[in-house]
């Protein structure tokens, strides 16, 4: 990583936001920080997780301490994973690069997302922590399935199916900002993707649900995925605790609570408020990580206590990798491990199994 001064009041994890807005063009920062509609389920992410207490036991020893847990099988250093954002070159111009640097150097995984900006082999070969492919189901199944194949060969050890943005949801923040995609930055892992098929529709059909909605996934699309790779296959975006039993019962390994952070459907509980009705769902054995508006050790905390087994760490990487680079990303989340690490030690939690419902008010 290149040396970069990071800011001395660069303290926590939110600051980076506070200072990407002032380095990030305008158009980039409001497509970034923006939610769905009127942004209702943007501001209830980060609601939710207020109002929940965090209950400390006093005078346990916890000399012995660890933030190391199980996930899918592997150890990791610390239950937190960067989640896919796209198109990171608006931030930085080595993009995923920097961010699979810093994710590596904090022992941190990473999900890189099919709309990165650099092609995922690339990202691969950066990454020594744990990661993961995730991806937007295409209309091809034989794309689809170019797409899973190339993710093995480079050494993804999980496909991440994204189910809860079949289309994009109502952004007027973003349309408002005039977004565009800037010049050089693209999708590159789709750039052999075969061309769409051209649609027109009659008087009494929809452009939603006969044109867009045509080309969603659905139950029966994602079993025959399941059944096309030895990988584990997760699926993100489920809220419902009957999506994430009958996800279970097709052969998914895990499923990732969240709302795409408020950016879909507004109007819909933030993943805090849901995951311990998913947990409950599935039993304890399952994969369960939770998404949407961590930004605090205090964060990871309650959601471990309520179900979940790690936590995605979404829009902060964007921001630190526009404000610092690959030092940036690194400080950020070295930040939020250090902040995990003293909630665990003043709740009085030595290790993360330990830390359960018992652990709030």
């Amino acid at each position: 990583m290149s040396h970069v001064i990071i800011p001395e009041d660069t303290l926590c994890v939110a600051d980076y936001e506070r200072l990407a807005k002032e380095v990030l063009p305008h158009a980039i920062y409001e497509y970034v920080y923006g939610g769905g509609a009127d942004e209702m389920t943007l501001r209830g992410n980060r609601e939710s997780l207020d109002t929940i207490k965090i209950l400390p036991r006093m005078l346990n020893d916890v000399r012995h301490g660890s933030t190391h847990t199980q996930v899918l099988g592997q150890t990791w250093r610390t239950p937190m994973m960067l989640a896919p954002v796209a198109f990171q070159k608006m931030a930085h111009e080595q993009g995923e690069i920097a961010t699979a640097q810093a994710a590596s150097a904090l022992e941190i995984g990473m999900m890189v997302s099919t709309l990165a900006s650099v092609e995922m082999e690339a990202i691969s070969e950066q990454l020594n922590s744990p990661k993961w492919f995730q991806l937007y189901w295409q209309v091809d199944r034989d794309f689809n399935l170019s797409l899973i194949k190339r993710a093995e060969k480079a050494g993804y050890q999980a496909i991440v199916l994204t189910v809860d943005s079949a289309i994009h949801g109502i952004r007027n923040r973003a349309q408002r900002a005039k977004f565009a995609l800037p010049e050089g930055v693209s999708a590159v892992n789709l750039k052999d993707r075969p061309e769409l098929p051209r649609q027109a529709f009659t008087p009494d059909q929809s452009i939603v649900f006969q044109g867009m909605m045509s080309e969603a996934p659905n139950w029966n699309d994602v079993a025959w995925l399941i059944e096309q790779t030895e990988l584990p296959v997760i699926f993100k975006g489920i809220l419902h605790p009957a999506d994430a039993r009958k996800a279970q019962e097709l052969g998914a390994q895990g499923v990732i609570v969240s709302n795409h952070g408020g950016r879909t459907l507004d109007c819909v509980p933030s993943a805090i408020d849901m995951v311990a009705a998913v947990r409950e769902a599935v039993g304890s054995e399952f994969c369960v990580l939770l998404d949407g508006a961590i930004q605090r050790g205090t964060d990871v905390f309650k959601a471990i206590a309520l179900g979940a087994d790690a936590v995605l760490i979404g829009r902060p990487q964007f921001y630190a990798l526009a404000v610092a680079g690959a030092a940036g990303v690194a400080h950020m989340l070295r930040i939020l491990r250090e902040e995990f690490e003293v909630a665990m030690a003043l709740a009085g939690v030595a290790y993360v199994k330990d830390i359960t419902r018992s652990s709030l008010l």
